[in-house]
């Protein structure tokens, strides 16, 4: 198993952010005050770190597959089985997707689910999932 990344973002509410990652995605809370909270986000340590200041904005897109994939995003990739029940999910609580859960690079090398969405503060999410993880750098 690889080592787990460490990752920070700012968010403008903790309480919009504590619902979202806490409630619909199901991350688990960690340490926290009342300036920022850490989630374990699939093994990972994600922490929101308040920044009252920080403008929502649109982000930058960049072309892959047909698709301005807004940058920056971070995300996880799963197995295809827990990302159809993520994807399912997120539909269920109607998520507003930037790209709707569709198949990436159909019948190729790396062949993938993906989807993107943003947090209450704009930060934008993609999850991935593969049938076959050893895919995950197929080119």
């Amino acid at each position: 198993m690889p080592q787990p990344f460490h990752l920070a973002i700012p968010v403008h509410d903790l309480a919009q952010a504590r619902k979202f990652y806490g409630e619909l995605l199901g991350f688990n809370e960690g340490r926290s005050s009342e300036h920022w909270i850490d989630y374990d986000c699939f093994g990972h340590q994600l922490v929101v770190h308040l920044d009252k200041a920080m403008e929502i904005k649109a982000s930058n897109k960049s072309a892959v597959d047909g698709h301005g994939v807004p940058i920056p995003h971070f995300g996880v990739v799963l197995d295809m089985e827990s990302w159809k029940q993520l994807a399912e999910h997120l539909k269920q609580n109607n998520i507003a997707f930037v790209i709707e859960p569709y198949i990436r690079f159909a019948g190729k090398p790396g062949e993938q689910a993906t989807m993107f969405f943003n947090d209450p503060s704009g930060n934008a999410l993609e999850f991935k999932g593969f049938s076959r993880m050893d895919d995950l750098f197929k080119s």
